[in-house]
């Protein structure tokens, strides 16, 4: 098994590919440097090959793809995952590779979110970053500053013990999730976040990748945390019983006799759904406290 493995996703990055090698191998000389990639047209596998780093394929489309396949893949004692669009400050990954191997975090992630220039980001990416960090900080009980940073560096631990299942660019919030949902450390350290050179462009879609980190988060707390969210769903439907309902009990009171008939019988509907969802929690959190001590014990396992 190899000591450091330097992993890169790739989709038509020729302009930039060649660049971040050089400086990830000046940073890391005695690491391997694993270009991933996923069915670029241009000629970045080749320029890739030709500086000698393992060019892998990845046939199904989507980061989060990748991801999956680097994390089964490679086997090695600590990885980086960088993106190789060369916008990422990379200097001080040493400092940081050494963290891991003394057991100081699980998962330490670059921080673009304090130094950045006016370009770094498209249009509504920050401030869609930081609705989703204030999600996850309030669900999660944590104090992250950036949840989709692509410059992470990790333990084999964390890359073994957890299963991913995002096929696009949800999947670093995924990490984050599944980091905090599992009692891995994340620690977060301040780098400087750059544009893209010319002719390199993103391949994020702001609002349909938006979108998916959303749908990403409202999957997780569902799954990862039952109890709050059929309590929540099940304390807004108990509160919508009550209303209507107190509509049809003042009329009974005053009248003894029910003229809403469709109102009670909404009234009545609401309120057992509601007590259906909150034992729906209650069953699925016991569930989930089962499941999370035979993951517990699976991972000291595999240590």
């Amino acid at each position: 098994m190899q000591d450091i493995a330097v992993l890169l996703p790739c989709y038509n990055e020729a302009v930039t590919i060649s660049k971040v090698i050089s400086d990830i191998r000046n940073a890391l000389p005695g690491a391997e440097v694993y270009v991933f990639d996923n069915n670029s047209t241009d000629n970045s596998a080749e320029i890739a090959h030709s500086l000698n780093a393992v060019v892998l394929k990845e046939k199904r489309q989507g980061k989060g793809y990748v991801v999956q396949s680097m994390f089964k893949k490679i086997d090695a004692n600590v990885y980086v995952m960088v993106d190789a669009d060369d916008t990422y400050d990379i200097s001080d990954i040493g400092r940081l590779v050494t963290l891991i191997k003394n057991d100081h975090a699980d998962m330490i992630v670059g921080n673009r979110l304090k130094t950045f220039t006016d370009r770094s980001f498209r249009p509504f990416h920050t401030s869609g970053n930081k609705l989703v960090r204030l999600l996850i900080n309030k669900l999660f009980h944590s104090h992250l500053k950036d949840i989709m940073s692509g410059y992470r560096i990790m333990s084999r631990d964390f890359v073994k013990n957890i299963n991913l299942s995002s096929s696009g660019f949800e999947v670093e919030t995924e990490m984050t999730l599944k980091a905090l949902k599992y009692g891995y450390v994340i620690r977060e350290v301040d780098i400087s976040y750059r544009e893209r050179p010319s002719g390199s462009y993103s391949k994020l879609n702001t609002f349909k990748d938006g979108l998916l980190v959303l749908k990403t988060i409202f999957i997780i707390f569902k799954d990862y945390k039952p109890m709050p969210f059929f309590s929540l769903v099940s304390a807004v439907l108990l509160f919508i019983s009550l209303l209507s309902g107190s509509v049809v009990i003042t009329e009974f009171i005053e009248t003894r006799y029910i003229r809403h008939v469709p109102l009670a019988i909404f009234a009545s509907g609401t309120m057992v759904l509601s007590i259906v969802l909150f034992v729906t929690g209650i069953i699925l959190d016991a569930a989930n406290r089962r499941f999370d001590e035979l993951f517990n014990f699976m991972r000291s396992r595999v240590k």
